[in-house]
């Protein structure tokens, strides 16, 4: 795999190849992940992907960013208060690497607009959406078209990164976001278990039991109400704390990037095999 970076893109990104080679280096630099969602988990991964040496990020997402954003994410600052958070993510994404290309899109994920949103060859993508209907319209497209991608599960009222994990959506625990999502995607994307008892995508999630706020302003391990706090928003909701969300966002690009490198090793293992079968045949039967 030949390298077409500068060494300017050498000097900042050197870190990364002393960790994952230089031939993996290379392949995140011709990669394209889009990050949807730009907020408590996005932003942390969008940033991830910057430091990494990723050479083009789309981001999607309509929202502004809000005083409220301060506790969880990266890009809520004073200054950014009202502004397009794609358009500050991708400003932060220009000042560590100014070769990155960043494309925004100002807009949300409808399950009418989805396929022209994913209308483009992403490497991978990252679905951290709050919102249980687009995101099941985005997992059932992606799924549909083999597109990679990886979600994530509720990032609000838990406090100890450390249970956080990757597995099949369909293997979620203590994940009230992810178990809606698995039941919109049945009943209205007929997305169901295969064989194995799994949906086929992979989902970033915490096995923590969540912290539900209270009426009297405490918190416990308990809903309030039969309804409860399903999601965090600005002014409701479950809380949530840095420490997570980053990780959240943080954890989905490790996946992506071990899956982009193994899927690499795997497509240039293939030449190799096809000689190795080749030469067995000539062997087996020999030309005459």
């Amino acid at each position: 795999m030949a390298a077409e970076y500068s060494e300017a893109y050498q000097q900042r990104f050197g870190g990364t190849a002393r960790l994952y080679g230089q031939q993996a280096l290379a392949l995140f630099s011709a990669a394209h992940v889009c990050v949807i969602g730009i907020g408590g988990v996005g932003s942390w991964a969008a940033e991830a992907l910057a430091r990494t040496g990723i050479g083009a990020i789309t981001l999607i997402d309509m929202d502004d960013v809000c005083v409220t954003n301060t506790n969880r994410q990266i890009h809520a600052l004073r200054e950014n208060v009202g502004q397009s958070k794609t358009e500050v993510m991708a400003q932060r994404i220009l000042a560590i690497n100014p070769e990155c290309q960043v494309t925004c899109v100002d807009d949300f994920i409808t399950p009418d607009n989805v396929a022209e949103m994913l209308n483009r060859n992403f490497s991978y993508v990252i679905d951290a959406i709050d919102s249980v209907r687009p995101k099941a319209a985005l997992l059932s497209y992606c799924r549909r078209y083999k597109i990679p991608v990886v979600t994530t599960g509720g990032a609000g009222g838990q406090i100890d990164p450390t249970r956080i994990e990757v597995a099949d959506l369909a293997k979620t625990i203590q994940d009230p976001l992810a178990a809606k999502l698995r039941e919109r995607l049945k009943n209205d994307f007929n997305v169901t278990r295969n064989n194995k008892g799994k949906l086929g995508i992979d989902c970033v999630f915490s096995s923590e039991p969540l912290m539900y706020p209270q009426a009297d302003g405490s918190v416990c391990a308990s809903r309030a109400t039969a309804e409860g706090p399903k999601r965090m928003d600005c002014e409701s909701g479950f809380g949530a704390a840095t420490m997570v969300t980053a990780s959240f966002g943080f954890v989905a690009v490790s996946h992506v990037l071990k899956k982009m490198m193994a899927k690499a090793q795997r497509e240039a293992a293939k030449p190799v095999a096809l000689e190795a079968t080749a030469a067995l045949s000539a062997l087996v039967h020999p030309s005459h």
